[in-house]
């Protein structure tokens, strides 16, 4: 088997380099955003004036639905403070529905839609410089929903914008009852899900990028394997 952060993974199962507008021509944008390509990554910022509080941010997923045993990478490069990124993943209706079907309330980036709707999540956070509580102490957070549940925290190793050089690989592993986040291989944080304390097990689901006004920031070489 091959290991990719070292977890040792089955198959590939989903590819994109996010390099151009072709590559995301399915997704689904929830909110407003500016999407562009301008050194081959792609870059996601605010549409909507930050003074706008949640409602100039906003969710773009990608359409594939995943199953419950996976590693997800992608490559993450902050340009601008403030604000804080998230990752969605095991994403789907409380009732079982797909996170996209009629049924479900309509979602336009606001967080509470997210955490305290009618979907269940993980969501992890991470980046974060937004409040001045976040950027004098950089964590990376995972929370649980529905509800607001902080079930995990690491320290975050990504300087502050003017700093960064290069893209950094960033990694959630979900597996069994474990879920693990990685920045360039290093073990932030784990949690081991009880599938009570924090609401019942999350299966598989849909994987979207969250990001608050006015961060800018570009993504890369998003891969999906089964674990």
């Amino acid at each position: 088997m091959e290991k990719v952060c070292h977890v040792e993974v089955q198959e590939l199962l989903y590819e994109n380099p996010l390099c151009c507008e072709e590559d995301i021509q399915d997704f689904i944008l929830e909110g407003q955003a500016k999407i562009s390509f301008p050194e081959g990554r792609m870059r996601l910022e605010n549409a909507l004036d930050a003074e706008k509080g949640q409602k100039a941010n906003y969710v773009l997923w990608c359409p594939e639905e995943f199953p419950s045993d996976v590693l997800i990478t992608w490559e993450f490069m902050p340009l601008r403070e403030p604000g804080l990124c998230i990752l969605f993943f095991a994403a789907a209706g409380r009732g079982g529905e797909d996170l996209f079907s009629g049924k479900l309330a309509q979602r336009t980036g606001e967080y509470s839609q997210y955490h305290h709707g009618d979907i269940d999540a993980f969501h992890v956070s991470y980046f974060r410089r937004k409040e001045p509580d976040e950027r004098a102490f950089h964590t990376c957070n995972l929370r649980k929903s529905y509800g607001f549940h902080l079930v995990a925290q690491g320290g975050d190793p990504i300087p502050d914008a003017d700093e960064v050089r290069k893209p950094y690989r960033v990694a959630v592993l979900k597996k069994g009852d474990s879920v693990v986040f990685y920045i360039n291989e290093l073990e932030i944080f784990r949690f081991e899900d009880d599938g009570e304390t924090y609401g019942p097990h999350l299966a598989g689901g849909r994987i979207g990028f969250r990001q608050l006004a006015p961060l800018v920031a570009e993504y890369g070489a998003l891969k999906v394997y089964k674990v």
